[in-house]
């Protein structure tokens, strides 16, 4: 992988960004995409917390599971 060492005021306003940035050349023509690099202890969980019991039981349970793949099957077939 090749490596571009960008300049401190680019690499202050690429930080700003929270969501993709396209970089474009002089003439507004894309040359790539930066992605911001996100830490995930910058975010809270979503939904309710799942207490033990209820993770317990879920193991513990004999009902029908399914894969990823069968469900993506189920989906596509509706």
């Amino acid at each position: 992988m090749s490596k571009i060492i960008l300049d401190a005021a680019l690499v202050e306003r690429l930080r700003q960004s929270d969501e993709t940035v396209e970089l474009c050349d002089p003439e507004g023509n894309v040359v790539g995409l930066f992605t911001p690099k996100i830490n995930p202890d910058d975010y809270e969980e979503v939904g309710p917390p799942i207490s033990e019991e209820e993770l317990q039981r879920r193991i513990n349970s004999k009902e029908r599971r399914y894969t990823t793949a069968e469900v993506l099957r189920y989906l596509k077939g509706l």
